[in-house]
C-alpha cells in the first residue's frame, strides 16, 4: 500500500493511502487528523475540517494544489510539509535550498560501482563519490580483514580484558572501567554527547564524501568494526541517506569528533537526514522510507565510526580537485589576457626556464607556448605589434609560469598528503588481527592535512592575486590601448568597473583566509587531547579560498573576452578562439550595461565544469606530443650577436 511521510509542526506522520486518486487535500486532512489524536490539547485545532493548510514537497519546496490527485504530483514514500495557516515554519524542518545540491528527486541511483579496500581510493574517486556517479561495495579481502578485526574485539569482551574505548569511558574517562551489561549504551551515548556542532549542515555531495571517506578507512580493517554494521552504511551511502552534519565544530583532534558524530547520529535513526526522496526530515523516517534500518552499536563500534580525520581530508579532496582544476585554466586564461594586451611570448622561451627548472614552472610555460606559438597557431593579433618598440611585459604576464608553477607543485604536493590520508588509518586505539592486540596511538591528529590545506589556500590565492592585477591592466586605458573599463561610450556605460572591484574584494578576503589555521592549537578534553591541528577550519577556508580564486579568474576571463572584441578583426590563435567561442556560447559581448551577476556565474560555471580545459586541451596535447619545434620569432627588442636560424631547423628538447 502507498505511504506518505507528513511533516506537521514538531510531528513526522506516516499516512497509508489505499486510493491514489484522493486529493492532496485528503491527504492533508489525514495527517491533521493523527496529529491531532496524538496531542492532549489536540494540538490547538479545534475542528479538523475548518483548519486550513497549505502542503509542499520536503525536496525542493514545491507547493501542491489541494485538488490534484496524490497519483498525479507525488510517488510512494514521499516526503511532503503540511503548513497550517497561522503557524510559522517548523524549527524542525530544514528546507534544502534550491542550487544546494545537484542530488535532487530526480536523482537515479549510478549503476556503477566503486570497490573500497582502504588501500586505492584516490581524491578524484571521491569527489565523484560525492557528486553521485558510483555506487560502493567491498572487496572480498576487505571483508575477510574486517571480520578478522571484530572476531579479536569479541574475544576482548569475553573475557572481559580493561582496553581503552572498548571497555573503558573515553578521553579524562579512560581509566573507568565500563561493565559488559552497559558496553552497547556506552557506544551510544559516546555519539550523542559527542554530536555537539554547529553551523550550517554541509551538502548532501559533502555528506556523501564523509561518508564514503569513513567507508574507506574502515574497510581497512583496523578499527573493529563488524561487517553487518560497515554494509548497514554502505547501504545507506547507497541510498543516499545522509546525517544532519554540521560544518563547525572539530579541532582536528582526536580526528573529526563532533562531525563524524552528527555522522553517525542519523545512522543510528536519530536526529535528521537528508535523502533526494524525502529532503530533511527525522533520520528513522528516511531510513525506513528507504527500506534501511537504524545500526546497532556493538563495543568499540561508536569510537570506530567517529575517531579520524575524514571531515578534514574529504573537503580536503574536494579543495584540491577544484584547486587543480582552476590552475590550468587560469594558464588558459592569462595567455587570453596576454594576446589582448599584446605581450610578448619570448618570456616563456624554454631555454629560460631550463635554467630554472621546476616542474611546475616549465609545464606552464610549455602551455602558454602551446597555446601562442606564432608559427604552430598564426595569430593576427600578435603579428599586428610584431615590430612595436616594447622591451619587455609587466610581471603579471611574464612571470606566469614563475607565479602559476609553484601553485601547480604546491597542488601535486597536498594532492599527495590528501590521497595518503584518504587511505589511512586514523581512529584509536587501532586493532592488529594478526598481532592479537589493540594498540592506542595518535594517528587521529589532523596535522598533516591541516598543513597541507594551509599550504593550498596560499599557493591558490596568489592565481587571484595575479589574476587581479591583470583585470587592473585590461580595465585601465593607460596600462592597454583598450577603452576605459572595456565598454564604449564610458560616463554613459561603466562596463567592467565593479566587475574588478569585486575581483579586488575576494583577493582582499583571501589575504585573511590564507591566515593557517594549524598554527594554532588549544588545550581540550581536559588537557588530555592538549595539542590539536584545527584542521577542520583549514579545510572549510581552503574550499572558500578556491572558489574565490574562481570568481576572479571568471571576471578576467569575461574581461579578456571582452578586450578581443575591440582588436576585431583581428584575430587570435586557434586555440584561444576556441575559447573564446564557448565563453560567448553563454555570454554575448558587452555592448551596454547590464545585469552583470549572471554572466560571472555562467563563466564561473564553465571553469567548475573544467569545459574550458577541455576546448583547449587537444592543442595543448598535441604541441606537445608533435614535438612542434620552437618558435622563437624576431622583433627589435630582441637582442642576437647572429641572425637566428629559422625556427622551422630548430628542434625543441624539452
Amino acid at each position: 500500500m502507498p505511504r506518505f511521510t507528513v511533516h506537521i509542526r514538531d510531528e513526522w506522520l506516516a499516512v497509508p493511502c489505499r486510493d491514489t486518486t484522493n486529493t492532496i487535500q485528503w491527504l492533508g486532512y489525514e495527517a491533521l487528523k493523527r496529529y491531532v489524536k496524538n496531542k492532549p490539547d489536540n494540538g490547538g485545532i479545534a475542528a479538523v475540517k475548518d483548519t486550513r493548510f497549505v502542503v509542499r514537497r520536503c525536496q525542493g519546496l514545491g507547493l501542491l494544489d489541494a485538488d490534484d490527485t496524490i497519483d498525479d504530483v507525488l510517488e510512494d514514500n514521499d516526503f511532503v510539509e503540511l503548513a497550517i495557516e497561522g503557524d510559522t515554519m517548523s524549527p524542525d524542518f530544514i528546507p534544502c535550498q534550491p542550487g544546494v545540491s545537484h542530488l535532487t528527486a530526480a536523482y537515479k541511483e549510478p549503476g556503477e560501482y566503486i570497490s573500497l579496500d582502504g588501500n586505492s581510493l584516490t581524491s578524484t574517486d571521491l569527489v565523484n563519490l560525492g557528486r553521485g556517479l558510483y555506487k560502493i561495495k567491498l572487496t572480498p579481502e576487505a571483508e575477510r580483514k574486517v571480520v578478522q578485526s571484530r572476531e579479536l574485539l569479541d574475544t576482548i569482551v569475553k573475557e572481559n580484558k580493561v582496553v581503552y574505548g572498548i571497555t573503558t569511558g573515553f578521553g579524562k574517562f579512560a581509566r573507568t572501567v565500563i561493565p559488559v551489561s552497559k558496553l552497547k549504551e556506552l557506544q551510544e551515548n559516546l555519539v550523542r554527547s559527542h554530536s555537539a556542532g554547529v553551523g550550517n549542515p554541509l551538502s548532501p555531495e559533502r555528506t556523501r564524501m564523509l561518508l564514503a571517506l569513513r567507508i574507506n578507512i574502515l574497510a581497512k580493517g583496523h578499527s573493529g568494526i563488524s561487517l553487518e554494521t560497515l554494509h548497514a552504511m554502505i547501504q545507506a551511502f547507497n541510498a543516499s541517506c545522509l546525517s544532519f552534519v554540521p560544518e563547525k565544530g572539530t579541532v582536528g583532534a582526536s580526528g573529526d569528533l563532533a562531525p563524524l558524530s552528527h555522522l553517525a547520529l542519523g545512522l543510528m535513526g536519530e536526529g535528521k537526514m537528508w535523502s533526494p526522496k524525502s529532503g530533511w526530515a527525522d533520520a528513522k523516517y528516511v531510513l525506513e522510507a528507504h527500506g534501511l534500518k537504524p545500526i546497532s552499536l556493538k563495543p568499540k563500534e561508536g569510537l570506530a565510526l567517529i575517531n579520524g580525520t575524514q571531515m578534514i581530508t574529504s573537503l580536503g579532496a574536494e579543495a584540491v580537485e577544484r584547486a587543480q582544476a582552476v590552475a590550468r585554466q587560469a594558464d588558459i586564461i592569462a595567455a587570453l589576457t596576454l594576446e589582448v594586451l599584446k605581450g610578448t611570448t619570448k618570456a616563456f622561451d624554454s631555454d629560460i626556464h631550463s635554467l630554472r627548472p621546476h616542474p611546475g614552472q616549465i609545464e606552464v610555460a610549455l602551455r602558454f607556448r602551446s597555446l601562442l606559438d606564432s608559427d604552430h597557431h598564426p595569430s593576427q593579433i600578435a603579428e599586428s605589434h610584431r615590430f612595436c618598440d616594447r622591451v619587455q611585459d609587466a610581471y603579471t604576464m611574464r612571470c606566469c609560469p614563475q607565479v602559476h608553477g609553484v601553485t601547480n607543485d604546491t597542488i601535486k604536493f597536498v594532492q599527495n598528503i590528501i590521497n595518503t590520508e584518504i587511505n589511512s588509518a586514523t581512529d584509536n586505539p587501532m586493532v592488529f588481527a594478526e598481532r592479537g592486540e589493540t594498540i592506542s596511538g595518535g594517528n587521529f591528529h589532523g596535522e598533516y592535512p591541516a598543513k597541507a590545506l594551509d599550504f593550498l589556500a596560499i599557493a591558490v590565492h596568489e592565481l587571484a592575486s595575479i589574476s587581479e592585477r591583470r583585470i587592473e591592466r585590461l580595465c585601465n586605458p593607460s596600462l592597454s590601448e583598450l577603452p576605459a573599463f572595456l565598454v564604449n561610450e564610458g560616463g554613459l556605460n561603466s562596463g567592467f568597473m565593479i566587475a574588478h572591484c569585486t575581483a579586488a574584494a575576494l583577493v582582499s578576503e583571501n589575504k585573511v583566509l590564507c591566515h593557517p589555521s594549524s598554527v594554532d592549537s588549544l588545550s581540550t578534553s581536559a588537557a588530555t587531547e592538549d595539542h590539536v591541528s584545527m584542521g577542520g577550519w583549514a579545510a572549510r577556508k581552503a574550499l572558500r579560498v578556491v572558489e574565490h580564486v574562481e570568481q576572479v579568474l571568471a571576471i578576467e576571463l569575461l574581461a579578456a573576452c571582452q578586450g578581443i572584441e575591440f582588436l576585431r578583426p583581428l584575430r587570435t590563435t586557434t586555440p584561444l578562439e576556441k575559447v573564446y567561442e564557448l565563453v560567448r556560447s553563454v555570454v554575448k559581448p558587452w555592448i551596454k550595461d547590464r545585469f552583470m551577476s549572471p554572466d560571472i556565474e555562467a563563466v564561473h560555471r564553465l571553469l567548475l565544469d573544467q569545459k574550458v580545459w577541455t576546448v583547449a586541451k587537444p592543442y595543448i596535447d598535441k604541441y606537445q606530443t608533435e614535438y612542434i619545434p620552437e618558435s622563437r620569432p624576431i622583433s627589435p627588442t630582441a637582442f642576437s650577436l647572429e641572425s637566428a636560424p629559422s625556427p622551422r631547423k630548430r628542434v625543441r628538447h624539452e
